[in-house]
Parts: structure tokens; sequence; C-alpha cells
């Protein structure tokens, strides 16, 4: 078999199954698991998989840019904006996270909503300019321009300075093993930061960031109070999520 062949019947086989173990499949095809690993390697480097140990689970879609990420799932992101600003309420503290989810989230906040907001997103902070009740606590380090967030060890610093009743988290992969994962290192810290200051902690994700791992785990499924996801979610993936215990919410 070829290896353009060789790594289709890989990607084939990870979207069929959720995941892909080595060693079996090497076993199939009668060749070395040195093999299989360098197809992985090569395939991981053109960002089409993320290799775990003994095998690879399929990337998640959302790491590109915020420009990119804005033209995914858009009418799914609505109803997750909805469900999420639902569950703030009056008087509250909340972190918000960066992300075109969490914009989505401000654009249903009430207008005459009272509470305080907590956030590392310029971007979010703006878009809050309009609710003149909403407290704005902006934190700042140093700019990811990728995420359009502040990251660094002053936002950490800030965040322990905070108690808040509610963090509205985003994260790039959602995997009932891998747990809740993003793409960058320093992002990923400051996510656990804000989790850890929370009372609860509730995501919002999109269809292409369930079953999908990223490189960076920020915590296990079963440390959310819910997982809030589009009503239209496959019925094997659903099953694999609330087998670890998570609490999960549709969004219609």
């Amino acid at each position: 078999m070829l290896t353009t062949q060789r790594k289709q019947l890989i990607l084939s086989r990870l979207t069929r199954d959720g995941q892909f173990v080595a060693k079996t499949f090497s076993e199939e095809l009668g060749i070395s698991e040195d093999t299989v690993r360098r197809d992985l390697r090569e395939l991981a480097a053109e960002g089409l998989l993320q290799r775990v140990h003994g095998g690879a689970l399929p990337a998640s879609a959302a790491v590109g840019d915020m420009r990119v990420r804005a033209q995914l799932a858009p009418d799914d992101k609505r109803l997750l904006g909805r469900a999420g600003a639902a569950l703030v309420q009056a008087g509250q503290v909340v972190f918000l996270d960066g992300g075109t989810t969490s914009l989505q989230v401000v654009q249903h906040l009430p207008l005459d909503l009272s509470a305080t907001v907590v956030t590392h997103s310029p971007t979010v902070a703006v878009a809050l300019s309009e609710h003149l009740n909403i407290e704005v606590l902006l934190l700042g380090g140093r700019l990811f321009r990728h995420s359009m967030v502040a990251v660094g060890a002053s936002v950490i610093e800030a965040i322990t300075r905070v108690r808040a009743d509610l963090y509205l988290m985003g994260v790039t992969g959602v995997h009932a093993e891998a747990g809740l994962t993003t793409g960058d290192f320093e992002e990923a810290a400051v996510k656990r930061a804000l989790h850890e200051r929370a009372a609860e902690t509730v995501v919002l994700a999109t269809l292409d960031k369930l079953g999908a791992a990223s490189a960076f785990t920020v915590a296990p499924l079963n440390a959310l109070a819910t997982l809030v996801v589009p009503a239209n979610i496959p019925d094997r993936v659903s099953d694999s999520l609330q087998s670890t215990g998570v609490k999960l919410v549709l969004a219609q």
C-alpha cells in the first residue's frame, strides 16, 4: 500500500471510530509501528490529527485564528451564546473567556443586566461597552494575537485576586479521554487559573470541538458544572461524553 493510501486510511478510521490505535493498525496491515508513527507525525504536522500515546485523536478544527473561527458554525454559536447568557444572573461575578462564542454570549446579555464581568479578552471587553450596568474588569498581559486574549504571569496573578460565581470557558477540544484542551500552552494555563477561581465552570462547545483534541490540557470533563452543546449532537458523541459523568445540556 502506498504511503498516501495508508494516510487516507488512517484519516478514514479516525473519522469512523473517533480514535486511532497504532498497534492495531500495524498488525492489520502487517507493517511496523515505526511506519505508522511516521505517518502520524506527518499527518499531525499538517494539522490533520492530534497524536496521543499509542495513536491519535481527531484534531480540532477550531485552532485557526479569530477571523477563521468566526466562519465556523455561526448558527450554533448564536444558540450557544444565548444559552450561555441565560446562565448569567444579576449581581454575579463572571469570568468570560475570549473567542467568537463568547462574543455571542455578550450579544445575548440583557442591556439592563447588572453584573461584573472579568475577562482577559480586549475584544470581549469592548463588546461589553454598551452594557452600562455591567462592570467590566479587563485583565492585562502579553497579547496572544491568535485568540486576541492576554496571557502570561500578570494575568494569572490578577486572576488569583478574584472569586467568580461562573466561568464561561472556551476550548478547542472536548474529548471523553483527553478532556478539555486548547492549542497554546500559556492560554491553557490562563484557562486553568480561571477555572480554579470559579465556583462553576461551563463550556459552550460547537460540534467541531466535540470528540477532538488539541495539544494542551486544561481540565478533565468531569470538572465542569455543565457542557452546553448544539441539539444536533450525534448520539455516539453524546454517549461518549456523558460516560465521563459530565452534565450535558442541549442549546436550542
